[in-house]
């Protein structure tokens, strides 16, 4: 790269700077947005909960600003999805001057797959992890035990989980990305791949609750995650793959020549 092509340092400062005043705005407008229906917005993420809960139990409020404080809370969590998309795409355009022009043609697709995984794996831990580890935690009811969580409690635990299972979702384009900048290869994923099962379950034992099944249902899903990710390695590394061979092939006929 020429010397001058190369971008001063105080320039990535100030368009990074730009670009989290927008993701900032976004969240703002998104937030404004969902406050409007943060009541109808709370009922959808308790919706696995109540499904499970005895008929009659209600979730329950112990300090006065608790409620007040959980919708705010409800209101920024549904701006932050909302703003999802604008968010993602300003860190790829981030770093999309760093790129090569046949990396940038894939910014699109990426943010949108970015966007698909991420809301996939929240939408997974909702409907599919949501109601079977609910029903585990509330098993340990008894008679003499009842269970009486708190609105904040259940936020803070239900949002944890969301944002771990759309993160992890996001693993097939992680890795193909650096894949396609030739920082990992498909022999390498697949030599590697036994210590990725192992890294998978201690992470999901990490980020998930204490129970067996909870973190099974967020292991087995990251396995499969893995096994997109070689193919999406092999897609989109093939062309480098090919050129290497090529230049190999081509050196021994060289010689003799």
């Amino acid at each position: 790269m020429d010397e001058e092509d190369k971008i001063p340092f105080t320039d990535h400062l100030e368009e990074l700077r730009e670009r989290i005043i927008k993701s900032f705005i976004a969240v703002a407008i998104g937030f404004v947005v969902c406050y409007g229906f943060k009541e109808k917005l709370f009922e959808i993420i308790t919706q696995p909960l109540i499904a499970v809960m005895e008929k009659g139990d209600q979730l329950i409020f112990t300090g006065l600003p608790e409620a007040f404080f959980t919708y705010l809370k409800v209101a920024f969590l549904g701006g932050l999805i909302l703003a999802g998309p604008i968010i993602i795409y300003q860190f790829w355009m981030f770093v999309a001057p760093g790129l090569y022009k046949n990396e940038r043609r894939v910014m699109v697709p990426i943010v949108v797959l970015s966007t698909f995984f991420f809301i996939g794996g929240a939408l997974f831990g909702y409907f599919i992890v949501f109601p079977w580890g609910f029903k585990f935690f509330l098993s340990f009811a008894s008679e003499s035990i009842k269970a009486l969580p708190s609105m904040k409690e259940y936020l803070s635990f239900a949002t944890k989980l969301l944002l771990a299972f759309g993160l992890v979702f996001e693993l097939p384009i992680v890795i193909t990305f650096l894949a396609r900048l030739g920082l990992v290869t498909v022999p390498f994923l697949r030599e590697n791949r036994k210590y990725a099962v192992l890294l998978f379950f201690v992470g999901a034992a990490m980020i998930t609750p204490p129970d067996v099944v909870t973190q099974i249902m967020m292991a087995f899903p990251l396995m499969l995650l893995y096994e997109i990710s070689i193919w999406g390695a092999i897609m989109f590394g093939q062309k480098e793959v090919d050129e290497a061979e090529e230049k190999e092939e081509e050196a021994p006929s060289g010689s003799t020549s």
